[in-house]
């Protein structure tokens, strides 16, 4: 069984109002059922919005870290999960339901082993 990233597209700015952002977390806590109840579920979570990341970089013998997203955009990764699916079909079957729980864009990446320890 293969791993997927399903990634969230989120717009910048706040949280929407609470009569639109109360039926997208309804929706969300239905998907985040059905995947576990399959069994595909493997991690998801949240992120912070971007401007409280921190970006370290390697150059030559030093290290540097700057305050702030890596690259600016309208939209930043706002959350995600890994499913198990037997392929990118069934990895986008997940995607395509997480994108109508949240009403956002799903990313949809197969993880990659062995290549990095």
């Amino acid at each position: 069984m293969k791993q997927y990233l399903l990634s969230i597209y989120q717009p910048d700015g706040g949280a929407p109002d609470p009569e639109v952002l109360e039926p997208i977390m309804r929706d969300v806590a239905a998907f985040n059922a059905e995947v576990r109840a399959a069994g595909a579920w493997v991690f998801s979570g949240g992120l912070h919005s971007p401007e409280s990341a921190t970006v370290v970089r390697a150059k030559d013998d030093e290290v540097f870290t700057t305050d702030g997203p890596y690259i600016e955009g309208k939209e930043h990764i706002g959350g995600f999960t890994v499913v198990n699916a037997p392929d990118l079909d069934a990895a986008l079957e997940w995607g395509r339901k997480l994108a109508k729980a949240t009403t956002l864009p799903i990313e949809v990446r197969p993880m990659e082993y062995g290549s990095c320890g």
